[in-house]
């Protein structure tokens, strides 16, 4: 066995034994240094600070999700592995968001500059101080979403299905698939990142029960759809198990982009009625519905009422329920 003598020469070996060159671009294209300084907070002062090491934090995180994976593995604590991995993923994800919020304000006050030209010295260096902590924020948080793609990405290897946040988007620096919440997506949010959140696209309606065996039966059927419509946006109803789950995770591993339509608790009786007609308000040019609940029936109907080809796939269809 090779032995290292610290981290860096550890990381390197790791990561020239492991990485995929998907892995290794999107780091090297996120990890970058926008300019020679840095600002992380309207009160610090520019300083010369470089981003990490892509390589050696490629590394760290690739070692840190498999460590745990590989320590539970077979023994009685198997079972609390995923949770605990999940919050390692959602703790990039939280931070990368929190950023992202300082880099939204840091924008404003930048456009507000911008907005009131002053020919002064001090409006020059104001402005220069705002440009620079816009890109140090930029930085970091792209820095931070594409550590949660790959963390992410191992999550979805060892557990079968993609990270996704309780919450919110996940947007994707190009390692794994965007899944997108559909508050977001209907907000149009008119900023830098605005492609992201709104994905230009044919719409593919997807909903389905809880209850469901065969993966396999839909990903082949998804495959067949994304054959025909080789751009398609996917749109779910967001549940956390079941067909929906499945398709999550078919997604992740087509990078194909989703749109979450979770239920909107205030609603009460009425959510998943009106989830159903704000997918439908989408305009999908086709759907795929699982047999399940009342709730699939009703989005199955309004999608026939509306003209749009429909793929129904019934329980007695899968391999597992004809076995059984």
């Amino acid at each position: 066995m090779r032995n290292f003598t610290n981290f860096a020469d550890l990381a390197r070996h790791i990561a020239d034994g492991r990485a995929t060159d998907a892995q290794v671009q999107s780091y090297d294209g996120s990890f970058l240094d926008y300019s020679d300084m840095a600002k992380l907070s309207t009160t610090d002062a520019p300083e010369r600070l470089e981003m990490p090491d892509p390589d050696q934090v490629r590394a760290a995180v690739e070692m840190m999700m498999a460590t745990l994976f590989d320590v539970f593995r077979d023994t009685r604590m198997e079972p609390f592995a995923t949770d605990l991995a999940w919050g390692f993923v959602n703790s990039f994800h939280v931070v990368a968001k929190r950023v992202e919020g300082r880099e939204d304000d840091a924008a404003k006050k930048l456009g507000e500059l911008a907005r009131h030209y002053d020919p002064s010295e001090i409006y020059a260096t104001e402005v220069e101080d705002a440009q620079t902590l816009c890109q140090t924020l930029q930085g970091c948080r792209e820095a931070l979403e594409c550590m949660r793609d790959h963390a992410g990405e191992v999550y979805r290897v060892e557990v079968g299905k993609p990270f996704s946040p309780v919450k919110g988007s996940r947007v994707s620096s190009g390692l794994t698939a965007s899944m997108i919440d559909a508050r977001d997506y209907l907000a149009s949010r008119s900023r830098t990142r605005r492609e992201q959140y709104e994905p230009q696209g044919p719409v593919v309606a997807f909903s389905g029960g809880q209850q469901w065996e065969d993966a396999d039966l839909l990903f082949s059927g998804l495959d067949s759809i994304k054959a025909r419509i080789p751009e398609m946006i996917l749109a779910t109803t967001a549940q956390s198990k079941g067909c929906d789950a499945i398709a999550h995770a078919w997604a992740a591993s087509r990078g194909v982009k989703v749109i979450q339509f979770r239920l909107d608790r205030s609603l009460g009786n009425r959510a998943a009625f009106v989830r159903n007609d704000r997918i439908l308000a989408l305009k999908p040019v086709h759907a795929v519905i699982c047999e399940g609940t009342g709730i699939q029936a009703n989005l199955a109907q309004k999608l026939r009422q509306a003209g749009v080809p429909l793929n129904i796939v019934r329980l007695a269809q899968q391999t597992i329920a004809r076995r059984a």
